[in-house]
């Protein structure tokens, strides 16, 4: 596993009904900045999505954004856009998702929608057909995706994930144990001391 430098952040472009969300948001935004990490996102200004990168952009860190052509006007505006320190406009969603995973070293879905769904739950197929190894986080901010979890757990037991050792996202409960997290799993995946962060489970 290679170096973390950069983090792609799946989340919801409303800001849902748990202003907690959002906050957790703000605070993922500001530890990739704090620790140096560019954040990489759908390029959204609005919502959970708008949260993370003003966090970053506040704390002085770096954010690439990744939108296709047709999401321009419903999730930012071109001078919002104009904000982002890298913007990458693509033709479609395929193309974006492909940007996204090719573009980042760790991935982390916060609450969202049926897309945020959509995005973690195909770099987590990914991993399992072996393309990949790179950390995936899911912010369990206040149980958010318990239900999510169970289902996994019970497609395991009813033997449905093949290759389960290549499918260990970390489980996060607080925003500010997201960075640390995944900092360790590169760690210990590099030969490091296997030193595991705090607030961490393993499905």
């Amino acid at each position: 596993m290679k170096t973390i430098e950069s983090v792609c952040v799946y989340c919801g472009s409303s800001t849902g009904r748990d202003e907690n969300h959002f906050l957790a948001g703000l605070t993922l935004g500001r530890s990739l900045a704090q620790a140096g990490l560019r954040l990489v996102y759908g390029a959204g200004t609005r919502g959970i999505m708008g949260a993370v990168a003003r966090g970053a952009k506040e704390a002085g860190g770096t954010v690439t954004g990744i939108i296709p052509k047709f999401l321009i006007r419903k999730e930012a505006t071109e001078a919002e856009l104009a904000q982002i320190d890298e913007l990458l406009v693509t033709d479609d969603m395929h193309q974006r998702k492909h940007l996204m995973f090719d573009r980042s070293d760790a991935f982390v879905a916060l609450p969202g929608g049926i897309g945020t769904l959509e995005e973690i739950v195909e770099i987590m197929t990914w991993a399992q057909l072996a393309r990949h190894e790179k950390p995936i986080v899911f912010a369990n901010i206040g149980g958010f995706w318990n239900p999510l979890l169970t289902l996994i757990e019970h497609m395991k037991d009813e033997g449905f994930v093949h290759s389960a050792q290549r499918v260990q996202p970390l489980v996060v409960d607080r925003a500010e144990d997201i960075v640390p997290a995944i900092l360790a799993a590169a760690q210990a995946a590099n030969g490091g001391n296997g030193a595991t962060p705090i607030a961490i489970d393993r499905l």
